[in-house]
């Protein structure tokens, strides 16, 4: 799911392994990497690999990013009748099954067309927010799921922040409070997306925040539910 550091992440080898990219938005962080992962296993993966987006995701994927001007164009790459990739569009809380893993998109608020997701496989289900500031439906979807195991929640800057976190449709530990009075379950809870520049801070100011039950995610680690 999402790919800004699909290659950083993952070597040579292993690159090899992956079929499918679910892509939460079209913003850079979350697909920069995607024209060299293709560029990667072109012609080493037999038919090719599939994006998953919104509508708006993936006609700003071909046009900014497999337009043949930024980068080749791989939908008819080495022909249109077998091609590296494929694009398939996804749909609003309409799930998109890939193998044994289900996803199943929510629309979040961010300054983009942007999508959560309720991932669910063997049993567990985890919720993923993707980018996103104050937002509703993703609260009433954690609330209503009954194997849910935990929800990974963006907090991007810290809280003398709040205006540029507004602007940009992103949390701080003080809207991520305000936002956890709509959460009715108890799960444990993961943060993400921190700009470098503010770990520091909301490292210190998530401490008290929902009694402790907020960790960082953090780079690496290998996490099961």
């Amino acid at each position: 799911m999402d790919a800004g550091c699909l290659c950083q992440a993952l070597p040579l080898e292993r690159q090899l392994d992956v079929k499918s990219v679910v892509i939460t938005h079209s913003h850079m962080d979350h697909t920069n990497s995607l024209p060299f992962f293709v560029d990667n296993v072109f012609g080493r993966i037999e038919g090719g690999v599939t994006i998953y987006g919104s509508e708006p995701t993936l006609y700003s994927v071909r046009k900014h990013l497999f337009n043949s001007a930024s980068w080749p164009d791989f939908s008819l790459l080495p022909n249109h009748l077998e091609p590296a990739i494929h694009f398939e569009s996804f749909e609003d809380e309409r799930e998109l099954v890939i193998g044994d893993v289900s996803f199943l998109p929510i629309a979040v608020d961010h300054v983009i067309p942007t999508h959560g997701m309720l991932i669910e496989s063997g049993g567990a289900s985890f919720l993923w927010s993707s980018d996103t500031g104050p937002t509703q439906r993703f609260w009433e979807v954690a609330n209503r799921t009954p194997n849910l195991k935990g929800i990974a929640i963006d907090v991007s800057f810290d809280n003398s922040l709040q205006q540029v976190a507004d602007a940009s449709g992103h949390l701080t530990p003080a809207t991520l409070a305000s936002e956890l009075e709509k959460l009715e379950v108890d799960v444990p809870l993961y943060i993400h997306h921190l700009k470098p520049f503010c770990i520091d801070a909301i490292t210190r100011e998530i401490e008290g925040v929902a009694r402790g039950r907020v960790q960082l995610l953090e780079q690496g680690r290998t996490y099961r539910f």
